[in-house]
């Protein structure tokens, strides 16, 4: 009995060995095509190119540039589309790549594509407010649209910041706007969800003295306050992951688009930062049809045209909180939630969504367009 069990743990033992050998060898020339991959990161960080699909500029005021996408097919729908992105990063992130642009699934709908460049302003755009960019740069857009395309109204796709900046427009210009799309929007700020709210927190932050001091808002402080959010997933588990998957062509691409994005912030004009941090953060005036811009009172009631809200399960910029309640506050009778499956970033990007929710996007507003 004893030998039979000396052999059995003899034969268990060999085997782990030569697992642990076949695992070994296996690792070790992992490691090794991942060393032999490392040279060749700055050649594929030369490739990544900024946006995809074909487009001209058919606009220009001051730093904006407005953007018409060219498509291979002809137009199907009389009204335009226009992209409408946050001031903090670069709109490219909707035409990412091939196979992850949020554009080319409404360019080849047949949809009259348009995106808004805000440009990178300097500090003599430091005391430029919410008003300009809402009743001067947005509704100057809005009417070149409507006289270029000989379209009475225009349909508004607002992302991040961009979707609060469409929200605002349209609550004032309801006339001009026929649909309206928004992608991870804040709107209540009442939550504590996101650690933004808790930073803004009048008790801990002095936005009037930290906008005096600093005019525009740099590039770097909001590239860290975006870190910050998940720093051991940005500062820590990315590099591994990166080095894990450095071999493969496909990750490694991703990866660098994405990045390239990511780090590609710009400054934002120190009136528009005081006006969202102190209004819409600290009182959250917007929710209670009491935001002033300019001359004007934002009453989100006032927004009657058809509404899709999609919002991100996972977001930890934008939390749900944030954007859901929307639906609840303006007069549309046609509107419609969608809570996504992914991140702030993978609502726009991602496999699933690419295939699945852009498709589902893209009938909602052809159904709803001239």
């Amino acid at each position: 009995m004893s030998t039979t069990t000396d052999t059995n743990e003899k034969t268990d033992t060999l085997g782990d060995w030569e697992a642990w050998q076949t695992s070994f060898l296996n690792e070790g020339f992992t490691n090794l095509r991942r060393l032999a991959a490392l040279p060749f990161l700055p050649e594929k960080m030369a490739r990544v190119r900024k946006g995809v699909t074909p487009r001209e500029i058919v606009y220009e005021e001051d730093r904006l540039k407005l953007y018409r996408y060219i498509g291979e097919g002809e137009i199907k729908h009389k009204t335009p589309l226009c992209f409408v992105f946050a001031l903090v990063n670069r709109p490219y992130i909707v035409d990412l790549k091939e196979g992850r642009s949020v554009v080319a699934h409404f360019v080849n709908a047949g949809f009259d594509t348009y995106l808004i460049d805000w440009g990178t302003p300097t500090r003599a755009e430091r005391f430029l407010t919410t008003d300009d960019y809402v009743n001067g740069y947005m509704d100057n857009v809005v009417n070149y649209l409507r006289e270029r395309t000989g379209a009475d109204q225009v349909s508004l796709l607002g992302y991040c910041m961009g979707g609060t900046l469409s929200t605002i427009y349209t609550a004032l210009h309801q006339e001009k706007v026929r649909n309206l799309i928004l992608l991870a929007a804040g709107i209540d700020f009442a939550t504590r969800e996101g650690l933004i709210n808790l930073w803004t927190d009048p008790r801990y932050f002095d936005v009037d003295k930290f906008v005096d001091t600093m005019g525009n808002i740099p590039a770097d402080f909001l590239q860290n306050a975006f870190l910050m959010l998940k720093p051991i997933a940005n500062l820590i588990e990315k590099p591994i992951n990166l080095m894990e998957n450095i071999h493969k062509e496909e990750f490694v691409e991703d990866y660098l688009y994405m990045e390239t994005w990511l780090n590609d912030n710009i400054p934002v004009p120190g009136e528009v930062y005081r006006e969202f941090a102190k209004y819409l953060f600290q009182q959250n005036l917007l929710t209670k049809n009491r935001l002033p811009v300019g001359r004007h009172t934002v009453d989100l009631r006032k927004i009657t045209c058809p509404l899709l809200n999609l919002m991100a399960k996972n977001d930890d910029l934008v939390p749900c909180a944030q954007s859901e309640p929307l639906n609840d506050l303006v007069s549309s009778r046609d509107k419609e939630k969608i809570v996504w499956p992914a991140g702030h970033i993978g609502l726009a990007v991602s496999g699933k969504a690419q295939k699945e929710l852009w498709p589902r996007a893209t009938e909602w507003l052809a159904k709803r367009s001239q």
